[in-house]
């Protein structure tokens, strides 16, 4: 569970957020990222004048990080499970108080950098599609991945 969802959430924050990551706010995440991973592993790390910074940076913090992560599953192992009605009846309800947080040009953004990197295959799947075909889909496609690109 950390290692393939919440260090995933960690350094790629734009997944969960409508937000613009830099690359000196991804250089951060990585230290955060690495210190999270470090904290919730098993074995012990031995550390030596060669060891990258970002993990000499919080190795003294790291026995309390462990402690603490031991705790928290321990505390989850304690709690009564939860509905899948009442699940989803809180998301659904976060999502109504949230909405006006919508960052409309973030997620454009996004949708376009995955269009872009498989502009190719949609433009295929739109041309082989009959309702996409007549409305000439394929084809505003291009046009936007070319619009797009001469802006760049």
């Amino acid at each position: 569970l950390p290692l393939r969802f919440w260090v995933n959430v960690i350094k790629n924050p734009q997944f969960v957020f409508d937000i613009h990551k830099s690359s000196i706010t991804d250089a951060c995440l990585s230290v955060v990222a690495q210190t999270f991973m470090d904290s919730c592993s098993t074995s012990e790390h031995r550390l030596g004048k060669d060891s990258p910074s970002n993990k000499l940076l919080y190795a003294k913090d790291i026995p309390s990080y462990k402690s603490w992560v031991e705790r928290y599953y321990s505390d989850i192992g304690k709690m009564p499970a939860i509905s899948d009605q009442d699940m989803n009846a809180y998301l659904a309800e976060q999502s109504r108080m949230h909405i006006s947080e919508f960052n409309t040009m973030s997620s454009l953004s996004e949708i376009y950098s995955y269009v872009g990197k498989y502009a190719e295959e949609i433009v295929c799947a739109l041309e082989q599609d009959d309702g996409a075909r007549k409305q000439r889909l394929a084809y505003k496609l291009e046009q936007v991945v070319a619009c797009m690109s001469i802006e760049s």
